[in-house]
């Protein structure tokens, strides 16, 4: 398959090398039998078993002469976008009875440095180990020097034919305050998650060159019944931004029908985060055409640190441009200012008020500040889903009983909001608070903990409708639905903290 993004193995990243990219095998020791150039091809090798070349076998790959004499045959690459390198793939494919039985791969950082410096003076260090290779294959490595790099040395031993070499790593973030391409892998941007990409990668978005033909745009399978697909771009850095620009070229009868684009301010997301953190859409849903490039201007230009491309039903784009200028700055509101300014004692108090786990307030007061809304709540749902039973039956002890008699003084802090909660149960008649008391005791005897819901905006029918309801669950499931009812308890009280904070 064409395209850039690494094997599950070195999920997150893009091959660095790759001529899509921008890749060059730039010296070679030997390339008797087939060119350095093959090497950084980014479509995979192909086998022609009646193709000949005045030299031998033509391979599709870097292939040097047998050696006669001492020493080992090398080839130096420059990476298309300086990065750090997670792992390497040394690809074998069709080399049978001539790969070379060893290789190590070496890094150095050295922008814009001859191919004849590089070769002569340049201090390189060892990426990968020396390891042997296994004919026809993928041979993956891990590397564990995180220092980036701007190009790579391929050592084989002592001779013999690679199809392909693949250097999975992370672009770096250009430097600068111009306007820019902030999506663009040279620039540092990277796809950390899609929906679908049957077809061909998510990188193949933020390559540098137009696309030759679909193959190196994003395609997703027919959607069966029609629905929507999506693409998440963790930008190179954040962002203030002008306008997009989604281009559908060579998509003419497999183009999506329209597209539309979210943002989110939160540098360092993980990406298994994403799918439920807190969008905002910055270019509504617009028709596309065929074989077109459209740009939309946006409406809330940030500063954002990642975009979101929907598509709908499915379908191919080919190139996805995010323009923009580098804006650290954030998106604080009242809450994140206030957090912000607080002490480390003033913080825990106010977060203690919304969740009774010690380790999840440990947690939120470590990750202080916050650079946006989206981020604090990002990090509170990473917090939480983080902690153990013991730590969630802390949090659930600070709540008191679903239609209690009273507030009790260890509540005192959070005694208003509660209320505010369970309003649903003041004037509930007195056979539905028995329900709710009879409720509570089966409940807690069946579990070992209080129930928790989020009542706001519940009767107290309602309540007592849900709890007799969840009295079938498991204790493993229903913990976790308790859980999910704390976090939600959770987030609300946030949203109460921000308004007290407010300016008066």
């Amino acid at each position: 398959m064409k395209g850039a993004n690494g094997p599950a193995a070195f999920w997150g990243t893009v091959d660095l090398a790759s001529a899509a990219v921008g890749g060059e095998a730039m010296l070679a020791s030997d390339d008797f039998f087939a060119e350095k150039e093959n090497l950084v091809k980014a479509e995979a090798p192909e086998f022609l078993p009646e193709a000949y070349t005045d030299r031998g076998k033509l391979m599709d790959g870097w292939e040097s002469r047998r050696k006669r004499v001492p020493g080992h045959d090398w080839c130096i690459v420059r990476l298309g976008a300086p990065g750090r390198v997670v792992g390497v793939d040394v690809d074998t494919s069709f080399f049978l009875g001539n790969h070379p039985p060893f290789a190590e791969v070496e890094g150095v950082f050295a922008p814009g440095a001859s191919a004849e410096h590089l070769r002569d003076a340049a201090v390189w260090r060892v990426l990968v180990p020396s390891m042997a290779l296994d004919r026809g294959s993928h041979n993956l490595a891990a590397c564990a020097d995180p220092a980036p790099v701007t190009h790579v040395r391929l050592r084989i031993y002592p001779d013999g034919g690679v199809a392909r070499l693949r250097v999975y790593g992370v672009p770096l973030p250009t430097t600068g305050d111009g306007p820019r391409d902030l999506a663009a892998l040279e620039n540092g941007g990277l796809a950390v998650a899609c929906s679908d990409m049957f077809f061909s990668p998510m990188n193949n978005l933020l390559q540098p060159f137009p696309a030759k033909d679909m193959g190196g745009g994003w395609e997703t399978r027919r959607s069966r019944p029609p629905g929507a697909d999506h693409v998440v771009v963790r930008l190179g850095q954040p962002g203030r931004l002008d306008h997009v620009v989604v281009d559908t070229k060579h998509f003419k009868g497999n183009f999506p029908d329209r597209c539309a684009v979210d943002a989110l301010c939160w540098p360092g997301a993980p990406p298994h985060a994403l799918a439920g953190a807190a969008w905002t859409t910055i270019v509504p849903m617009r028709p596309l055409q065929a074989d077109h490039a459209h740009t939309f201007p946006v409406t809330d230009p940030g500063p954002w640190s990642h975009v979101r491309l929907r598509i709908e039903p499915d379908g191919g784009v080919s190139r996805l441009r995010v323009w923009g200028t580098p804006d650290a700055s954030g998106r604080p509101d009242g809450l994140t200012r206030a957090l912000a300014a607080m002490s480390d004692d003033g913080a825990r108090a106010a977060l203690s008020r919304c969740n009774g786990s010690s380790r999840w307030v440990d947690a939120m007061l470590a990750a202080r500040p916050f650079v946006s809304r989206a981020a604090l709540e990002g990090v509170a749902h990473e917090a939480w889903w983080r902690l153990e039973r013991t730590d969630w039956l802390e949090a659930f002890g600070h709540h008191p009983r679903i239609g209690g008699d009273q507030l009790r003084a260890k509540f005192a802090p959070t005694a208003g909001w509660s209320s505010q909660e369970q309003a649903g149960v003041a004037g509930a008649d007195e056979a539905t608070l028995q329900r709710l008391v009879a409720g509570n005791a089966a409940y807690e005897a069946r579990y070992g903990w209080i129930f928790l819901v989020c009542a706001s905006g519940l009767s107290a029918s309602e309540l007592a409708d849900r709890m007799e309801a969840r009295m079938h669950h498991s204790p493993e499931n229903e913990l976790r639905i308790a859980a999910g009812e704390c976090l939600r308890i959770t987030l609300l009280r946030l949203a109460k903290l921000e308004a007290e904070c407010a300016p008066r």
